[in-house]
């Protein structure tokens, strides 16, 4: 039997998952990252993870046909470096190389949200659609295309960045120096900002209960999703305006990409209709009818493993096309 082996390295854990030829995942394990102790360690620790995985099978590195990794930040996927990764403290780590050298098997590396996408367009929501947008919502707002089972990248491959689109009538100050990002609103650091901002400017809400501390420390975004379930009038306002900033970013997208479906993860996603009702509608109202009328929205199969099988896939479709 032959096996492809996945995996979702983030900031805090990494997920490893073991999977059979045809991307059906068997088994996974997830452990923390410790990059503060360096990449050659994290790198180390992740191969000894994946023979791991594989002895759990009783099998041996021979019956691995390939090995795909999601790494965050800037991805050279064609040389297999991160060539920038933050939350890691990566730069220019050669990814593929040193895993493939220290577990002889062929290894590929591209960008975790690519991987995410990819993942939900071949065999999750996205599947049967020739063209699938995917956007997660996370601490930040990842995206990709994916067209006719082929990761879209663009020049430097940057296409899909809908987190750094800014947004009419947002100021605030993004990580990435800019102002108005889509990511300050649609995230759940975002969400979490609009609340403390609307009762710091003495707006009533539930959360200032139950967070009674000056910046209300603690706050979630699931928090704030709870607290619209009550009737919180801040809530409903916060969640309200971030679904309709989502619908005309993805507006924007929508006209350009023209895709079939679009696909939503990442946590902030869990907010469901609370969000997502208010993204529809300015979405619909936002683009011409001829997109509208053909596009499938959905929310992502595989939430907890779209990462890990979608770069498992990806190892495969490198090692077919060789």
């Amino acid at each position: 039997m032959k096996y492809l082996v996945g995996m979702d390295v983030g900031g805090t854990n990494i997920v490893c998952g073991l999977l059979d030829g045809e991307g059906r995942l068997l088994e996974k394990i997830k452990r923390p990252t410790e990059a503060h102790l360096g990449s050659e360690h994290v790198l180390e620790a992740i191969a000894q993870t994946v023979k791991t995985l594989i002895s759990s099978r009783q099998a041996d590195t021979r019956q691995v046909l390939a090995v795909g990794v999601g790494s965050p930040g800037l991805v050279d996927p064609e040389q297999g470096i991160t060539l920038f990764a933050g939350n890691l403290g990566w730069h220019r780590v050669e990814v593929a190389k040193q895993l493939s050298g220290k577990l002889n098997l062929p290894v590929f590396v591209d960008n975790d949200v690519r991987m995410y996408v990819f993942g939900e367009a071949i065999t999750g929501a996205g599947k049967g659609y020739d063209h699938v947008l995917g956007i997660t919502l996370g601490t930040g707002v990842g995206a990709a295309v994916v067209v006719r089972g082929q990761v879209y990248y663009g020049g430097g491959f940057m296409a899909g960045e809908l987190g750094h689109m800014r947004m009419e009538g947002e100021q605030t100050t993004c990580a990435c120096g800019m102002r108005g990002c889509l990511e300050t609103v649609a995230s759940a650091t975002g969400i979490v900002r609009q609340v403390r901002e609307a009762v710091a400017q003495g707006k009533q809400s539930v959360l200032g209960t139950w967070f009674p501390t000056a910046n209300l420390s603690g706050l979630t975004a699931a928090d704030v999703s709870k607290a619209y379930d009550s009737g919180d009038r801040v809530a409903r306002e916060v969640l309200d305006h971030t679904g309709r900033v989502l619908g005309r970013a993805l507006a924007y997208a929508v006209t350009l990409f023209s895709p079939d479906a679009v696909v939503i993860g990442g946590g902030v996603a869990e907010a469901g209709e609370r969000l997502l009702a208010p993204m529809r509608e300015e979405l619909q109202r936002s683009v011409y009818q001829g997109y509208w009328s053909r596009l499938a929205i959905r929310t992502a199969h595989w939430p907890d493993d779209a990462g890990v099988i979608g770069s498992a896939l990806y190892a495969k479709q490198k090692v077919e096309e060789a």
